[in-house]
Formats: C-alpha cells, sequence, structure tokens
C-alpha cells in the first residue's frame, strides 16, 4: 500500500480527488454542535466534510465553513438527496436547497441518500444534469449494495464516482468493495467505528495495545488500508484530532486479516440489503 498522510487522496474515476479522510456530522445539530466540530476539523486539518439535508445541520456547517477562513476550493463538501426529495425535478429543487442552507455555489460530491424504488434512476438523471452543468464536481450514491448498482450501471450516462456504505471490520462487505473497484466505483465507510458498539471488544482491544494505538485509530485505519474512504463523526474535539492521528503506523497483513475476520453483519443503523 502507498504511503498515506493527512493530505493524501484517492483519484475519482472522472480525475477528481477526494480526501481519503474526512468528517462526518451525522446526529450533530444541537446548538451549534455541528458548527464548532467543523471548525475544530478544519483547525486540525481535515479539508473533507460530509453532511446531508437529513442531518438538519447544512446551515451551521455553511457558517463553520466562512467562519474558518480557508478558501472554499479547499474543501471537500459532500451532502446528500433525502428521500422523500426524490425524482428528477424534486432532485434538482433538493439540491439547490442544500446549496442555499450551505452558502455555497456548488457540491464536491452529491449523493442518493437511499436507493428509493421506483424514482432513483429518474433521481440519477437530476444528478446527471446537475453534474454536466458544473454543480458538482462529482456525483455518487449511498447505501447502495450490489444490486442497486447493477440496476443503475445499466441506466446510468455517468457511472457514480462514489458509493458511501457502512463498512468496518465487523461489517465487511468485501463483495461489495470488490465489486467497486471492477466499476471503478470508489468505496467510502461511514460509521467505521461502529456508533460505538464494539469499543470494547477484547480483541480489538488488544490489537490497540499491541500498535500503542485506541481502538478508534485501528478501526480507521482499517478502513484506509483497504484503500476505502472513510468519514468518522464526532463532535469531540480531543477525539476529532484523535481520529485524524492515523498516518503514523500500519497494520500489519496478519493482523489486517485478523481484523477482517471480525465480520459478524453489524449493522448499526439501517440494512441497505432489504431496500428492493
Amino acid at each position: 500500500m502507498i504511503q498515506l498522510n493527512f493530505q493524501s487522496g484517492i483519484t475519482l474515476n472522472n480525475g477528481i480527488q477526494i480526501p481519503i479522510l474526512g468528517i462526518g456530522t451525522y446526529l450533530a445539530n444541537n446548538g451549534g454542535e455541528a458548527k464548532n466540530a467543523v471548525l475544530k476539523a478544519l483547525e486540525v486539518g481535515y479539508r473533507h466534510i460530509d453532511t446531508a439535508m437529513m442531518y438538519h445541520n447544512e446551515t451551521d456547517i455553511g457558517a463553520a465553513i466562512k467562519e474558518s477562513g480557508i478558501p472554499r476550493e479547499e474543501i471537500f463538501l459532500t451532502s446528500k438527496l433525502w428521500n422523500s426529495d426524490h425524482g428528477f425535478n424534486k432532485s434538482l429543487d433538493a439540491f439547490q436547497a442544500s446549496l442555499d442552507r450551505l452558502q455555497v455555489d456548488y457540491l464536491d460530491l452529491y449523493l442518493i441518500h437511499w436507493p428509493v424504488p421506483d424514482l432513483r434512476i429518474d433521481s440519477w438523471r437530476a444528478l446527471e444534469k446537475l453534474y454536466a452543468n458544473g454543480k458538482c464536481r462529482t456525483i455518487g450514491v449511498s447505501n447502495y449494495m450490489q444490486n442497486h448498482l447493477e440496476e443503475l450501471l445499466k441506466a446510468c450516462d455517468i457511472i457514480p464516482m462514489v458509493n458511501q456504505v457502512e463498512f468496518s471490520p465487523y461489517l465487511y462487505l468485501h463483495d461489495l468493495l470488490h465489486f467497486c473497484r471492477n466499476h471503478d466505483i470508489q468505496l467510502e465507510s461511514y460509521s467505521p467505528l461502529t456508533k460505538g458498539r464494539m469499543l470494547n471488544d477484547p480483541a480489538l482491544i488488544a490489537i490497540a495495545k499491541k500498535y500503542g494505538k485506541t481502538v478508534a485509530q485501528i478501526l480507521i485505519r482499517w478502513v484506509l488500508q483497504h484503500e476505502v474512504v472513510v468519514i468518522p463523526k464526532s463532535s469531540n474535539a480531543d477525539r476529532i484530532y484523535e481520529n485524524s492521528d492515523v498516518f503514523d503506523f500500519s497494520i500489519s497483513d496478519n493482523d489486517m486479516e485478523l481484523l477482517n475476520s471480525f465480520h459478524k453483519g453489524l449493522h448499526t443503523s439501517w440494512d441497505p440489503s432489504t431496500a428492493p
């Protein structure tokens, strides 16, 4: 694996680079929590911010970006189309509403948040139009399993650049990872820290002690060594820094295989394999 650092990126299928590490902001929507978290993340050195209409924090995140003073072009900003906004025209309107809340002129990545039956192809056509018009630099999907991607690949004019899914040693989607690689779609991991549910796993703790790292850092590094983009969520200043301190060590091949074996099909939020 190539040497990684905080500034490392992965080149997507249209030539745009996505930073390999970003900050997630799901559930950060109370009393300026998202704004403070993003300001801290930008101060630490993050340049990749992930949000969504459904998170109800786009306004705060836009305010943080402005307040930071960091040029907009240095930040990779993602938002997502929510389920109630599917359909061609509704998708276009929802995208513009996200831009307005974020106070930006474009997005670096716009994702379909969930594979809503019947309407998702029309929604993808809207994203293709937004991309063609230069309103977003890359487009993609989220929570798409192989069957959803196969359907989309048969109908699309533009192959998605990204598929964002839950991905951790406890949900090691090996087949999906390889399918995406074979079709030049970059996998991106949300909830790599299992929403805290597996942080007390003795087997994980033992690996963390071996490397002198925290369990969170092991989980993030495992994702990175699978060449998957990762967006751990935290609103805590210390943990925002901790989650970025993953570039001064590598997990051995044997320990990567051990972590791979932790797979137990653990979904900490929703299971997209149930979506028709």
